[in-house]
């Protein structure tokens, strides 16, 4: 199947617009998450760059196919993500396999479908899942993470149950590619639905990251979201502000 990543992205954007968050901050959340979740994986691809490609459509000049498809391909999960978010869809196993369909567009043959050989983490010190116990882990994984969200009493609660899933999720690394990237985006679902701010990791906090992940520290990727997310509000009321500013200028 090929997406027209441009035009859903656009329709999902305006429609999320009327519900929570001006128009170009739904652009710049797309943009750095597209840009710094690929370039955590090895991406080349520069923040201005990553402009261009996501919001105009134009390539760079000596870009390779396969890094312009890792960043492109985020515009249609995102939009797909906004989609569901407006909907208040539970995550599911079918969602994380859309998502991760979407975001391997014409990069593997296997998008959308869980592994089928033995898959490992570069460094890591663990053996992720067989591709026997995937299915049922990923159920478990899902049927949990919505389960700790709904009999949760604190935002504090919530906030740890995604992060906590999102580290079983890399761990294990239920696609033969792009483990890393869906799984930022489907951490991110799970945010955008229950009310919090995005969580974008940064290109710099990397080493940071992965060993958070690495160490199972839940603890820890907690206190890193706190502080990244406390930036993004600030973030998200300057964009707030700039559409009030243009609105009163239009009138």
């Amino acid at each position: 199947m090929t997406y027209n990543f441009y035009d859903e992205y656009s329709i999902a954007r305006n429609q999320f617009h009327n519900q929570q968050f001006p128009s170009e901050y739904l652009d710049d959340i797309l943009v750095r998450l597209a840009y710094h979740s690929s370039a955590i994986e090895g991406n080349t691809i520069s923040l201005p760059q990553t402009v261009s490609i996501i919001l105009y459509n134009t390539v760079p000049e000596r870009t390779s196919l396969r890094e312009l498809y890792e960043i492109e391909n985020h515009r249609g999960a995102f939009a797909l993500m906004l989609e569901k978010v407006q909907e208040k869809e539970k995550l599911s196993v079918s969602l994380i396999k859309d998502i991760h369909e979407r975001l391997m567009d014409k990069l593997i043959v296997d998008r959308g479908r869980f592994k089928s050989n033995e898959n490992a983490i570069l460094g890591a010190d663990f053996n992720t899942a067989s591709p026997q116990e995937t299915p049922l882990l990923m159920q478990q994984l899902v049927d949990n993470l919505n389960y700790r969200l709904d009999t949760a009493t604190t935002e504090g609660e919530q906030l740890e149950a995604i992060l906590d899933s999102h580290i079983q999720f890399e761990r294990i690394h239920p696609f033969s590619d792009g483990n890393g990237r869906a799984g930022r985006l489907i951490m991110n679902y799970s945010l955008l639905k229950e009310g919090f701010p995005p969580l974008v990791i940064q290109t710099e906090d990397k080493g940071q990251y992965l060993e958070l992940l690495a160490e199972q520290n839940v603890k820890g990727l907690t206190k890193y979201a706190f502080e990244q997310m406390a930036k993004e509000e600030k973030r998200q009321e300057q964009f707030i502000a700039k559409e009030k500013v243009q609105d009163h200028d239009l009138e």
